[in-house]
């Protein structure tokens, strides 16, 4: 299915392509999914990644080795998900389980609520953490956890948007680039490069 979708644009040539969507992804295993990447690649003509894999590339970049992973998805998805990290040589030294209320449900947890949640597990300063996912609402949240110190904050889209730009050679931290992103830019070093054309993010 992905291949036509990725060949369905018509007359817009891509230049890069972001798969949007990490759970189907967790069930390949980091090594299926560079796989598949690698083959929609060469069919498409121009990079593709997964969310996943965006998340991998982007803590390497940062330096991460371990993570503390966010999830407001049912146990069995967070469990694919801690074991999809650790396949690909990352520890998960802790998992916070944030709910909507009483219950999982990722497009329902308010910024408030994900922010509490955070907060009450007294995490470290100098950790990663890792908002899994790419249904939960984390922009107006990051932004107010980035005033509690010095962590470093990914999510899905997040670090999507982060490969997308290096792929195509916009600076993380360009003036037009979003603030967490330019948060993002100082953990990584921001490579600069020449501003490429279009990218896309296909759910």
């Amino acid at each position: 299915m992905l291949p036509e979708v990725l060949g369905n644009f018509g007359g817009l040539r891509l230049d890069a392509a972001v798969v949007s969507c990490t759970g189907s992804h967790y069930l390949l295993t980091p090594e299926g999914d560079r796989a598949l990447c690698a083959e929609l690649s060469e069919r498409v003509g121009a990079p593709v990644r997964s969310a996943a894999l965006a998340i991998l590339d982007t803590a390497r970049a940062v330096g991460a080795e371990r993570l503390v992973l966010v999830s407001p998805y049912e146990p069995w998805l967070t469990e694919l998900s801690h074991a999809y990290w650790e396949s690909a040589g990352l520890t998960v030294d802790r998992i916070v389980k944030v709910r909507a209320g009483a219950r999982f449900s990722p497009y329902d947890v308010t910024t408030e609520e994900l922010v509490a949640q955070v907060r009450e597990a007294e995490l470290p300063e100098d950790a990663t953490l890792l908002f899994t996912g790419t249904g939960m609402f984390t922009f107006d949240a990051l932004a107010e956890l980035g005033r509690d110190g010095g962590r470093t904050l990914l999510t899905s889209n997040l670090a999507s948007a982060w490969w997308a730009r290096d792929t195509l050679g916009f600076p993380a931290d360009g003036p037009d680039a979003h603030p967490l992103l330019r948060r993002l830019a100082e953990k990584t070093g921001g490579r600069d490069g020449a501003r490429g054309p279009a990218a896309v993010a296909v759910p």
